[in-house]
């Protein structure tokens, strides 16, 4: 019944009604073929290549992609919620040494407003229940996703007044969800949704394009789907999706677990690791706060403004009366940079790597109108210390030396702080500690080595390293202990 409107009625409408009807026709037609009307949940999976997101090794080069071995989306289009399983290995780039790569499997999902991820229980856990993650930051892009596809889109585009405009052989179809969230897209002669444009918030990008582009279409469960997918996020591919299968109407029954409802709580705890050094833990993302003599010198602002405001709040209490005047930034990662604005809001000077000075005047220029934070408010300009090799920040008691990793595939623009007095070493993502009980790693992890060689390299006496992941504390004994040295070299 549906192709037979789609080929037939279509028609009719181009030869007696003209061009205005057709663009008023356009998205019923495209939801025929589509078999929107009788759809309210829909699978497909396929193979292809991920790629992750904010994670590039330098600002010039695209997101690192992963081989997709599997990858399923379970979307129930009347309750907004969806379910992703995706098998992937990290793919090594020309020239990069990276660790060995593990299949890794991700559960993750999304119900109106609360996202999550679930993982099996860990090796040696005393539960046997997965473990839920929730993840509050996710829902705008996991809710894109779900209005982003074919049949999402022309189900929204129905229900909210969706405007039509005439782009030569296409139909540009536009509308907007939730008051905030505008979508864009563009069917073609045969009334097939060829690309859907949307915008969410970044902490790093601000007002982000999510763009899907979808091609060749052929006949599945319950009307037309394209067979090939591309997803670009940032301006760089995050999916290119070859669709193998397709099920309309399969059961999907999302129900919210009791952790991913909870009100996020975010914790920062002060632990004193020598006089007028804190390691600020309580998340997944870590940082050291410094004292100096006027000022407060804080490594990293990880993650986004509700960590970084976290943070300010806890460093007034913990060294009162003094100003946060310099945040060191290890990387451009978004997971270590996305609070940074923040502190730029609050008066602090930037001490980054050469070149992300560059990138972040760059995408900090962009608007952040979808969730305005406090520098998109205030518009204050940025101040930066930038640097090449080695940076040292003194009160003349002090010494913060701060030092480019060379050679780590991890990142092209990637610093490590030593603080020679106290001889603590601070790093982020070049080694992890695991738990002390946890059995030792079975292979090499690259950058870690290489921390190791350039700690040797540039003489570094280091007693404690303070990881900006992970568990715990520990010597450099224990990144011997992971790289297989069993004593020191020097």
């Amino acid at each position: 019944m549906h192709k037979l409107l789609y080929r037939t009625a279509g028609l009719t409408a181009l030869i007696f009604t003209g061009c205005s009807s057709l663009q008023q026709n356009s998205i019923q037609l495209a939801s025929d073929a589509a078999g929107v009307t009788n759809l309210k949940s829909i699978e497909f999976s396929g193979t292809g290549r991920w790629y992750q997101f904010g994670q590039a090794p330098n600002p010039d080069l695209p997101w690192p992609p992963f081989a997709v071995k599997n990858y399923t989306a379970d979307i129930n289009y009347e309750t907004a919620s969806a379910r992703v399983q995706i098998s992937r290995l990290q793919e090594i780039e020309p020239g990069r040494n990276r660790p060995q790569p593990t299949e890794q499997k991700v559960d993750q999902y999304v119900s109106g407003a609360y996202a999550w991820n679930i993982a099996p229980p860990a090796a040696g856990a005393t539960s046997a229940n997965p473990v839920v993650t929730t993840q509050p930051t996710a829902s705008e892009e996991r809710a894109a996703e779900i209005w982003a596809t074919p049949q999402g889109f022309l189900r929204a585009a129905q229900s909210h007044q969706a405007k039509t405009e005439d782009k030569g052989t296409d139909t540009e179809v536009s509308f907007t969800l939730d008051g905030k969230y505008r979508y864009q897209g563009t069917l073609n002669a045969r009334h097939q949704l060829t690309k859907v444009k949307t915008w969410i918030d970044n902490p790093v990008l601000g007002d982000t394009l999510l763009e899907t582009q979808y091609s060749d279409y052929k006949e599945f469960d319950g009307g037309l789907f394209p067979s090939h997918i591309v997803r670009l996020q940032g301006g760089y591919p995050v999916l290119d999706l070859n669709v193998t299968t397709v099920k309309a109407n399969p059961p999907v029954d999302i129900a919210v677990p009791a952790e991913a409802a909870k009100k996020p709580n975010i914790i920062v705890a002060a632990n004193k690791l020598a006089d007028g050094v804190y390691y600020l833990t309580g998340g997944t993302h870590h940082s050291v706060a410094i004292e100096q003599l006027n000022h407060i010198v804080l490594v990293e602002a990880p993650q986004n403004e509700e960590r970084s405001l976290a943070l300010i709040e806890k460093l007034k209490e913990t060294i009162p009366n003094k100003p946060i005047k310099y945040v060191i930034n290890t990387h451009a990662h978004f997971d270590h940079s996305g609070g940074l604005r923040t502190f730029v809001d609050a008066g602090a000077t930037i001490v980054t790597h050469q070149p992300n000075q560059a990138y972040y005047e760059k995408v900090w220029a962009a608007p952040h109108s979808i969730n305005p934070d406090n520098l998109e408010k205030s518009k204050k300009a940025p101040n930066f210390l930038s640097f090449a090799g080695k940076q040292v920040i003194s009160d003349g008691k002090r010494n913060i030396e701060i030092h480019a990793l060379s050679g780590n595939s991890h990142n092209d623009a990637f610093v490590a702080v030593y603080l020679p007095k106290e001889k603590i070493l601070i790093e982020a993502d070049a080694y992890t500690p695991q738990a002390a009980n946890a059995p030792a790693p079975t292979s090499v992890n690259p950058y870690s080595l290489n921390l190791y060689e350039n700690v040797q390299r540039l003489k570094l006496d280091v007693g404690q390293i303070a990881a900006l992941h992970g568990p715990r504390v520990v010597t450099l004994g224990d990144l011997r202990k992971a790289i297989g040295i069993t004593k020191a070299s020097r």
